[in-house]
């Protein structure tokens, strides 16, 4: 009985010290995103074209998302997405979601990249308000263009919901993301907000940020304040 006694104490003396530091990691996380979409955008000509982000609806930004292979391969990340106010100026509280996939074949080998995805209508901003869904099978997908400017308006830029760039190496491209699977990270909300939500329950709540959000929504809104249209 001591020794049930003594061990339920421990376990509850070490909860606070868990919770904290899956805290700090979560803050670390939002941290990493902010870098991440300040240093995308910091170098125009090479960065999310500024007509895209201005028309987009939400953004979700995946640093370090980790691929796999040893004969099946597999991709798993965590991220964060950020959908503008009521009335399409500034940026409202972030939710945290995880990018997962998987793919067959002859393969090999470990690497690690950057994903950013612009959600560009209300389609795209309802599937990221479910608790999951696949890219490219579920929501339509197009490779993202890197530029000042996107003045080749493809149908495929027109009508897709979501518009993907990866960033590896230090090279910011378009990527395909057909297939990976998007999904609420409800331990990463209940850390940011002490509350076990879901994005529905987030991107369009009004919920007061985080703290450690702060960066991110200031860069957010120094290059994109509002929505255009």
């Amino acid at each position: 009985m001591r020794l049930i006694t003594f061990t339920v104490a421990i376990v509850l003396g070490c909860a606070p010290l868990l919770a904290k530091d899956e805290k700090s990691k979560t803050d670390e996380r939002l941290d990493d995103a902010a870098s991440l979409f300040s240093e995308i955008m910091g170098t125009p000509d090479k960065s999310i074209p500024q007509d895209l982000l201005s028309k987009a609806y939400c953004v979700v930004l995946v640093p370090g998302l980790k691929k796999a292979a040893f004969g099946v391969g597999a991709k798993y990340g965590r991220g964060f997405s950020v959908c503008r106010r009521s009335g399409g100026e500034g940026w409202g509280p972030p939710a945290a979601v995880r990018i997962e996939g998987g793919s067959f074949g002859i393969q090999i080998g470990f690497s690690s990249s950057d994903v950013v995805l612009l959600i560009m209508n209300e389609r795209g901003m309802k599937r990221l308000n479910t608790s999951k869904f696949t890219i490219g099978a579920d929501a339509t997908a197009a490779i993202g263009p890197v530029g000042r400017n996107t003045t080749a308006q493809t149908d495929a830029l027109m009508t897709a919901e979501i518009l993907s760039w990866s960033r590896s190496r230090g090279a910011f491209a378009g990527v395909s993301l057909d297939g990976s699977t998007l999904r609420n990270d409800i331990d990463e909300n209940q850390a940011m907000y002490g509350q076990r939500w879901t994005a529905s329950q987030i991107l369009t709540s009004g919920a007061k940020p985080p703290a450690a959000a702060a960066r991110l929504l200031a860069e957010l809104n120094k290059y994109s304040p509002r929505r255009a249209g």
